[in-house]
């Protein structure tokens, strides 16, 4: 690969073979004359993951991984990433397979699809990879070119933007500090390092950056920084929820930095356009973990609580409005990755995951009712969407 400067690497990622023996063989040629009709959902459990019709909720195939493996879209609407030892394995929803192909990194972490760019985050390195989004599924067997942007080694995250930059998290084994903005030559022009232990991002619908820091937010737009305070001293947005269609944000919200377990019970609203936050409270039984929270119809926000339902929340105000039963209440996880309730939405669709039961179930977010179940032979874990 020939290095531009110290910041942006270019060329085509090596394609790496892992041998797993329930791998499906890549298929030679083009894919994209294959184009899916619903969505594919993919649930990881211990060892293995499994591909589902986002319709009748059948098990179309299933693939042996590593004991525990993220799941991420990959944002062109038929592949999904997992998050391996040896870095970012395709999944293709499609055929389905568990192709051979892996963009490589030593602790795989992060992955943004934006602005028809893709950024994976490998926490090992701190380096980004940059691949155009539509490019991955024009091939079952070839990776598509990349670009590499450097950092020291740290959890971090990366997004494209429309005019070729891109933000990037700033931070090292020690510490992390705020965020940089890397221009489409991998110079840096601008960085804001008032975001203490930056985690999470969400892009708003007119391009407004959005990053949880432990003191509030920061938001980057119109070619600045601004920092959003949190209320208390310590405020920690970790994750933030958004819709492609609004500049409301919502985000997962903690006031206790010696809080046990993981359940939360306040989110913060985010107005990105007019720069301003609040905290609000939730009533009982709808504490929640960052898997519990998803964007939908008109905007508003899903919230799948710990008393089994799901609660419709206004982003402007943070009522809920209404809320329908899905599953059983269940109990705080004991560790982030431990299998617990999670919610993913496509459309007019939220796809539930019940561990409890082993189940997943479609729910009809107008009316509340069940579209579809089904039960699987293992607990589902992780979950994602084929989305664009």
């Amino acid at each position: 690969m020939k290095k531009k400067n110290h910041h942006l690497i270019t060329g085509t990622v090596i394609l790496m073979v892992l041998g797993l023996g329930a791998t499906a063989c890549g298929a030679q040629g083009d894919a994209a004359a294959e184009e899916l009709t619903a969505p594919r959902v993919a649930v990881g459990y211990a060892n293995g993951v499994s591909v589902l019709d986002g319709e009748t909720l059948e098990v179309i195939k299933s693939f042996d991984t590593e004991e525990f493996t993220r799941l991420n879209s990959a944002g062109d609407g038929r592949n999904f990433l997992l998050t391996t030892s040896a870095g970012f394995q395709v999944l293709d929803a499609v055929a389905p397979a568990l192709r051979e192909s892996v963009f490589g990194a030593s602790a795989a972490g992060h992955v943004v699809p934006h602005a028809g760019k893709t950024a994976l985050f490998d926490d090992g390195t701190g380096a980004t990879t940059l691949f155009e989004t539509a490019e991955l599924s024009k091939s079952t067997d070839q990776l598509p070119e990349t670009k590499t942007i450097t950092s020291p080694a740290h959890h971090g995250v990366s997004v494209a933007l429309d005019d070729g930059s891109v933000l990037t998290t700033i931070g090292d084994a020690t510490a992390r500090s705020g965020v940089r903005l890397v221009d489409a030559q991998g110079e840096e022009t601008a960085r804001n390092t008032d975001c203490p232990n930056v985690h999470g991002e969400g892009m708003t619908g007119q391009g407004r950056a959005v990053f949880g820091c432990e003191d509030g937010a920061l938001i980057y737009a119109d070619a600045k920084f601004t920092k959003l305070k949190a209320p208390d001293a310590y405020g920690r947005m970790g994750n933030a929820y958004v819709s492609p269609t609004s500049e409301l944000v919502i985000g997962d919200y903690k006031d206790d930095p010696d809080a046990e377990g993981t359940l939360l019970d306040q989110i913060v609203l985010i107005d990105a356009a007019k720069q301003t936050s609040k905290v609000v409270g939730l009533p009982q039984g709808a504490e929640y973990t960052w898997r519990g929270i998803a964007r939908g119809p008109q905007d508003l926000g899903y919230l799948l609580g710990m008393d089994g339902k799901i609660h419709v929340i206004d982003p402007r105000s943070g009522e809920i409005t209404r809320d329908f039963k899905v599953i059983e209440p269940w109990e705080d996880p004991a560790q982030w990755q431990d299998p617990h309730p999670s919610l993913r939405i496509d459309g007019n669709t939220a796809y539930v995951a019940d561990p409890a039961t082993k189940s997943i179930h479609a729910v009809d977010l107008a009316t509340g009712e069940k579209k579809s179940s089904v039960q699987l032979e293992h607990a589902p874990n992780e979950m994602a969407l084929t989305t664009k």
